[in-house]
């Protein structure tokens, strides 16, 4: 029943999958890690370890539903010649609320407007999981696109986003109190943000941005970021 396991390709393509599921994850958990953080402490965490595991059972239920997947790229209405596709509702849907939500924290930050996460925690909890979720949701549909255009094997996919999510888990706590402890790293990454909701809603309108643009330009600003932050320590020191 497993004798594709024997096939090196296989092995190949989970490698290649689990790197590329991490990769397409990092926006997830800053998300995740930047929502949490309007939280009480003492739930932060919590709030993190529900959201990644929410993010696993849909990436899994959905490679369970390929056939529906697929689906979703079918056109439901054409608008002048603008087919329509229910994928294309959800990453601009998801888009533009990364968008609002991102820039909503930034105005947040620079204003220093205040947040009532001490009041009625329960309720905040709960709305800040369910935020979690929306986005989990948009983040799960593209990840579970690739994976299915990279392996043949719904084993293999789950085992990939499995690894993946489980490496995201160990990973979201130190991520997250990096971004706490370092206020131009949390703007940054709500810029990035920003900039990803920008290619989900660009990708909805069927204006594809390559994402190796994206990862690059995050790539130099973090490093311009590590810079910055190597130089405020030496001052201090």
């Amino acid at each position: 029943m497993l004798e594709f396991l024997a096939d090196p390709s296989v092995w190949l393509s989970f490698l290649t999958l689990t790197v590329l599921e991490i990769v397409l994850g990092v926006d997830n958990v800053i998300f995740i890690s930047i929502a949490a953080s309007r939280l009480p402490r003492d739930q932060r965490a919590r709030a993190r370890f529900l959201g990644l595991v929410g993010a696993l059972v849909l990436r899994v239920a959905l490679l369970f539903s390929i056939t529906w997947i697929m689906s979703l790229g079918q056109p439901f209405v054409t608008v002048r010649g603008f087919a329509l596709t229910w994928r294309d509702v959800i990453l601009i849907a998801g888009g533009a609320f990364l968008i609002w939500k991102a820039t909503t924290e930034i105005f947040s930050e620079m204003e220093g407007v205040a947040h009532d996460s001490h009041v009625g925690g329960k309720a905040t909890f709960w709305a800040t999981i369910l935020q979690i979720m929306m986005l989990d949701l948009v983040f799960s549909l593209d990840s579970v696109i690739t994976a299915v255009g990279i392996a043949e094997h719904v084993p293999v996919m789950i085992a990939a986003v499995v690894v993946a999510i489980l490496i995201m888990m160990v990973a979201s706590e130190p991520i997250a109190r990096f971004i706490e402890g370092h206020p131009s790293t949390k703007m940054l990454a709500l810029a990035f943000l920003v900039m990803v909701g920008m290619a989900l809603a660009a990708d909805g309108m069927h204006f594809h941005i390559d994402r190796g643009f994206i990862y690059a330009a995050m790539i130099f600003a973090g490093g311009v970021e590590a810079l910055n932050l190597i130089r405020q320590k030496r001052r201090r020191g």
